[in-house]
């Protein structure tokens, strides 16, 4: 008669670790990734009087998206 157990022992393999992203995760970083890219065009649309009304510099821009996380 053979016997099986329940538990089942996992490989951790190559990707063991940091590399394991769930659909959700995914969904999530591209959402981001999206909504940096959008405020990045947003903001460089803007003329530098625009700017400078909201106390921004252009060179604020990529900081601002940056920070976004």
């Amino acid at each position: 008669m053979a016997f099986f157990t329940q538990a089942r022992p996992v490989a951790d393999g190559v990707f063991a670790g940091g590399f394991r992203l769930s659909l959700g995760t995914l969904a999530a970083r591209i959402a981001a990734w999206n909504d940096r890219r959008i405020t990045r065009r947003e903001l460089m649309k803007l003329s530098d009087r625009e700017l400078e009304d909201i106390g921004l510099c252009r060179g604020d821009i990529t900081d601002i998206v940056a920070r976004m996380r």
